[in-house]
C-alpha cells in the first residue's frame, strides 16, 4: 500500500476510535450492537466493503446499516456481495479482526497485511451502495461508512437512501447484472411479476382484505408505495411507525412469532381476517389469524416460515405437473434447519420433494437451495425465499416459446417465469413473499384458515441448558445429530422413543455458553417432558455452570 492510501486510513480513523472493553463478532445479521457504540465498526466495514469491491474488480458492494428486529435503540451494518447474497464466509474473520483492532496503527497493519495477502490492486477504487432502515441512528452511522469507503482513495460511496435490506440486496444484485437497479425499479418488478401472476388465476374470486403490522419500521412505509400501483390486492398496514409506536416494540414478526400473541393495534376485532407481520427491516415475514374462539383476541393461529415454504412448495409443484413430464424432470427441493417442524418436513416429502437439512443460518441453506434447479428455504421465523438455477430459466422462457399461447402449459411456465421475477432471488423479502402468498391463495381460492389446514404443527418445546464449555458439544454439520460427548446422542435416542412422533436434538449457541435444546412430541406435555429429558442429559454428560 502507498504511504497516501496509508495517511488517508490513519487520518480517517481518528475520527472514529474504538470504544473501551467492547469486542464484537461478524456473523450472519453483521455486526449488532447499542448504535452508540458502533460508529467505529461501521467506519471500518466501510473500508472493508471498498476493499470487497475492489478484489472482485471494482464489482458494486452493499452495505446495509440496520439491526433488523432487535430494540430501537441497536443499530448494526452487513455487507452485501456482488451477487446480492451475504458477505463471503472466507472475509468474516477480517471483518473481526478490523472492527476490534485497538488503534489506528494496528488497523492499518491488518488492511497492509490483508491487502497482499488477497492481493487487492488498489489503485482504481470501488464502488459501495450504502443504505439504511428508519433508526434515528441510521444517518449519522452511515455518514460513518461513507468516510470508510472513502478513505481507501478512489472508491465511491453512493447513499442510495433509506431501504429495506432486501430492496439493497436486490439493487446490488441488479446492479451487478447489468440490469436496471434503483428503487423504481425493484417496485417495477415486482408490480410486473404480480399483475402477470394475477392475470394467470383461472377463476378469479374477490379477494378479501389483509391487514399488515408493519412493526413501525421500513418495512410498512414501502408497502404503502408499492400498494398505490397494484389494484389487486386490498391491504390495511397498521404499526407504520408515524403514529408513534415504537420499531419492534410489541409489534413485527419475531414478536408475534416467538409470543404467538397479536402486535399492537390488534384485537378481537380482527378475528377471523388474515392479517401478516414484517420485522423490522422486512426481511421476514409471517402470517396470523385470530381465531374467532379467542376470547381475549389476543392468541393467534401462527402460518410461519414452515407454513409459507410449503405453500410455495406446493404451488410450484402444481405448475410442473401441468408441463408434464419434462417438468417432472425438474430438480424441486426444499432446504430446512432442524428447527423445522416435523409436520413440515413430512408434508413436504410427502408430496415427493426432496429435503436437505441444512445449518442454522440463512447463508448456510442459500448455499443448500442452490444445488438445486428450483431450491425453496425458509426458517420458522419467516425469513426466506426461492432460487431458480440459471439453467433452468433459460429452460422455461425456450419453453414458454414452444408452447401455443394460452394452453395450460404455457399457462403454467409463464407463472414460474413471474415467480421467479417476483421472488427476490437475493435474499428473503417480506414484501415480494407477502404478494407471493397473497396471488397463490387468489391462485387456489383459499382462506388463510383452508392455507392453515394444509398440516397441523406438532407441539414442540425449546430450552437453553447453561454449561461450563458449550464447545464439548459437537453435531453434525446439519445439526440433527450430536457427534460429542460420545454416548450423548445414544441417550438422546433412548429417550426420543418414548414418545410418539418423538423428535429431538441439541446444538451450542454461538454467542452463549448455554446449549439448546428443541423437543416435539405428538401432545404439548410429551414435548415438555421430553425437552426437560434431554436437559437432563445435557447436565449429566456436560456439567451445568
Amino acid at each position: 500500500m502507498e504511504e497516501t492510501q496509508i495517511a488517508s486510513i490513519l487520518k480517517s480513523s481518528e475520527l472514529y476510535p474504538i470504544p473501551q472493553s467492547v469486542k464484537l463478532s461478524y456473523g450472519t445479521a453483521g455486526f449488532r450492537a447499542d448504535a452508540s457504540l458502533l460508529e467505529s465498526t461501521v467506519y471500518r466495514v466501510g473500508i472493508l466493503s471498498s476493499l470487497r469491491s475492489l478484489k472482485l474488480n471494482s464489482s458494486t458492494v452493499g452495505l446495509m446499516i440496520t439491526a433488523s428486529h432487535n430494540k430501537v435503540s441497536d443499530n448494526g451494518v452487513k455487507v452485501s456481495d456482488p451477487s446480492g447474497g451475504m458477505l463471503s464466509q472466507e472475509w468474516e474473520p477480517f471483518a473481526d479482526q478490523i472492527a476490534n483492532a485497538s488503534s489506528p496503527k494496528e488497523l492499518v497493519s491488518l488492511i497492509k497485511d490483508f491487502v497482499e495477502k488477497k492481493e487487492i490492486a488498489i489503485e482504481k477504487g470501488g464502488e459501495v451502495w450504502l443504505g439504511r432502515d428508519t433508526r434515528p441512528s441510521g444517518e449519522s452511522l452511515l455518514r460513518a461508512a461513507e468516510i470508510g469507503v472513502r478513505s481507501v482513495l478512489g472508491s465511491v460511496a453512493v447513499d442510495v437512501g433509506v431501504l429495506t435490506t432486501p430492496q439493497l440486496h436486490w439493487m446490488v444484485r441488479a446492479k451487478n447484472k447489468g440490469l436496471n437497479a434503483t428503487e423504481s425499479d425493484y417496485f417495477e418488478n415486482l408490480i410486473t411479476s404480480f399483475k402477470c401472476l394475477i392475470g394467470l388465476i383461472p377463476v378469479k374470486l374477490e379477494s378479501s382484505k389483509l391487514v399488515l403490522d408493519g412493526a413501525n419500521g421500513v418495512g410498512g412505509l414501502k408497502m404503502e408505495v408499492l400498494i398505490r400501483s397494484l389494484s389487486d390486492i386490498d391491504v390495511e398496514i397498521r404499526n407504520t411507525g408515524r403514529d408513534g409506536g415504537v420499531l419492534n416494540e410489541g409489534v413485527g414478526a419475531d414478536f408475534v412469532q416467538k409470543e404467538k400473541v397479536v402486535p399492537l393495534g390488534f384485537g378481537v376485532k380482527d378475528a377471523g381476517m388474515r392479517c401478516a407481520s414484517f420485522d423490522g427491516d422486512a426481511d421476514r415475514l409471517v402470517y396470523f389469524y385470530i381465531p374467532s374462539e379467542s376470547c381475549g383476541g389476543d392468541k393467534v393461529e401462527l402460518l410461519d416460515g414452515d407454513k409459507i415454504l410449503s405453500l410455495f412448495a406446493l404451488f410450484i409443484k402444481e405448475q410442473l405437473n401441468i408441463i408434464g413430464d419434462e417438468g417432472k424432470k425438474c430438480r424441486l427441493g426444499v432446504v430446512q434447519t432442524a428447527y423445522a417442524n416435523g409436520a413440515s418436513t413430512d408434508y413436504v416429502k410427502e408430496m415427493g420433494l426432496e429435503v436437505v437439512f441444512a445449518k442454522t443460518g440463512v447463508k448456510h441453506l442459500h448455499e443448500k437451495a442452490e444445488e438445486f434447479d428450483v431450491g425453496i428455504y425458509f426458517e420458522a421465523n419467516g425469513h426466506g425465499t426461492i432460487l431458480f438455477s440459471e439453467c433452468f430459466l433459460s429452460w422455461l422462457v425456450g419453453k414458454q416459446k414452444d408452447y401455443s399461447e394460452g394452453s395450460d402449459k404455457h399457462n403454467a411456465v409463464s407463472r414460474l417465469v413471474a415467480v421467479s421475477n417476483l421472488i427476490n432471488q437475493a435474499v428473503g423479502d417480506a414484501l415480494s413473499g407477502l404478494l407471493l402468498v397473497e396471488v397463490i391463495l387468489q391462485h387456489m381460492g383459499w382462506s388463510v384458515q383452508k392455507w392453515n389446514e394444509l398440516y397441523k404443527d406438532l407441539p414442540s418445546r425449546q430450552v437453553k441448558v447453561e454449561v461450563l464449555d458449550r464447545t464439548a458439544v459437537v453435531t453434525t454439520s446439519e445439526e440433527t445429530e450430536a457427534l460429542k460427548p460420545l454416548g450423548i446422542q445414544d441417550a438422546i435416542n433412548a429417550e426420543i422413543k418414548k414418545y410418539g412422533r418423538g423428535r429431538a436434538f441439541i446444538r451450542p449457541s454461538g454467542t452463549e455458553d448455554v446449549v439448546r435444546v428443541y423437543a416435539e412430541a405428538s401432545t404439548q406435555e410429551a414435548a415438555d417432558s421430553l425437552a426437560s429429558s434431554v436437559a437432563q442429559l445435557v447436565k449429566s454428560f456436560l456439567g451445568s455452570s
